[in-house]
């Protein structure tokens, strides 16, 4: 018997440690760009059916256990679960929606804070790692959305388990990665949309509200300050929350920093490296020790696995912790710069795309498009 599941029970299933074979069934240049964790990959194509090769691969790797089998929207692991069940499968799940769904996926994460007023939610789009979040104040149960991506509900959601309406929304930067969903929530909900005041440097045609470095954005008795912090692009803000929390977009991770060429170029990659080391030296690293640091991202292998922590928990490091352990910090300026440009990795997929997008120039209206654009982990790290 064929059944279907969604995205979010196979991550419960994984989670739980289930014992089942997850078999995709997506070409092997796709799977290998991106896959869910310990999936194995069979090639199938419903025209031409399961030859005796084929099965005579899935029997070995099935060994007795559950299937459930994905691919990319759910089109082509419906038939080879049929096929599966004609050939005796008893017990074969198909995901709704492939990747695509499993794309989309996110878990609300409660911050420990200092303050019984301040309230913070990390949003971790499970599959990217994009990481987002809820800020604010529970006396006045008010918040501000910062790098909200595509899927505005799930904020909207995790605000109003917290408690709170969402009164305005802020970007760190013109995304590369993904598209953003900070101007439609906006949009949606009537509140303000801001991003720092040198995004007028990248024509960005949307409408919002400029921030200045050093502009105080307050949600009750919660003071977020704006700290102008260029490199990984030019507009770069990290959002300082309460002086105890710093949201540092692609400035700085738990493992490394942003790249700088998404938006500088190759030409052009060391000033913006040389801006970054200065961002990181000059304001991030005047902090306390112990100012916990909150990314815009974590990152996720092609294999689907987090390189730190795991779905479901808070991503974040201390300061102090990463002024000791991350080796991008203790680099001189001459070896940061050369660092950042010499071993670049693979860029995002369609980021010229996106950026377009993200900047206003460009529109996709259709999901189905905008989420092949999104398709893959983010790789804005250097």
């Amino acid at each position: 018997m064929v059944k279907n599941i969604t995205a979010e029970q196979l991550a419960d299933r994984i989670d739980a440690g289930d014992q089942f074979t997850l078999i995709d069934v997506r070409p092997e240049d796709s799977f290998e760009a991106w896959h869910v964790r310990d999936a194995e990959n069979v090639p199938y194509d419903p025209d031409q059916g399961l030859s005796e090769d084929q099965l005579n691969e899935v029997n070995a790797l099935v060994d007795g256990r559950p299937v459930v089998a994905i691919c990319g929207k759910g089109l082509t692991s419906t038939p080879f679960g049929f096929e599966l069940d004609e050939h005796g499968y008893e017990d074969v799940s198909v995901v709704t929606g492939g990747m695509e769904e499993w794309s989309k996926l996110y878990e609300a994460v409660p911050i420990e804070t200092a303050s019984d007023d301040l309230v913070v939610r990390q949003v971790q789009r499970r599959a990217k790692g994009c990481l987002g979040y809820i800020v604010g104040s529970k006396e006045a149960e008010e918040a501000i959305v910062v790098d909200a991506t595509r899927q505005t509900n799930q904020f909207k959601v995790a605000a109003q388990d917290a408690g709170l309406s969402i009164s305005r929304v802020l970007d760190t930067h013109v995304h590369a990665d993904h598209i953003s969903g900070s101007p439609a929530l906006a949009d949606e909900i009537g509140v303000p949309y801001h991003l720092g005041d040198a995004a007028s440097e990248r024509s960005v045609e949307y409408e919002y509200e400029a921030l200045s470095d050093g502009d105080i954005v307050e949600v009750g008795d919660v003071e977020i300050e704006a700290l102008h912090t260029p490199g990984h692009t030019s507009e770069m803000m990290n959002y300082l929350v309460d002086g105890e929390l710093l949201l540092t977009g692609d400035t700085l991770f738990v493992d490394s920093v942003g790249r700088t060429e998404l938006q500088f170029g190759e030409d052009d990659a060391s000033r913006g490296a040389e801006l970054l080391y200065d961002s990181l030296h000059e304001t991030i690293l005047d902090l306390p020790d112990d100012t916990m640091i909150l990314p815009g991202h974590l990152t996720v292998t092609s294999d689907g696995r987090y390189e730190h922590g795991s779905p479901g928990e808070s991503l974040k490091a201390r300061l102090g912790d990463l002024r000791k352990e991350l080796s991008f910090l203790g680099l001189d300026r001459d070896a940061f710069v050369e660092r950042l440009t010499e071993d670049a990795p693979e860029k995002p997929p369609n980021y010229e795309r996106v950026i377009a997008i993200n900047t206003g120039k460009e529109t996709v209206d259709d999901e189905g498009e905008a989420t092949e654009l999104e398709l893959g982990p983010n790789n804005c790290a250097a």
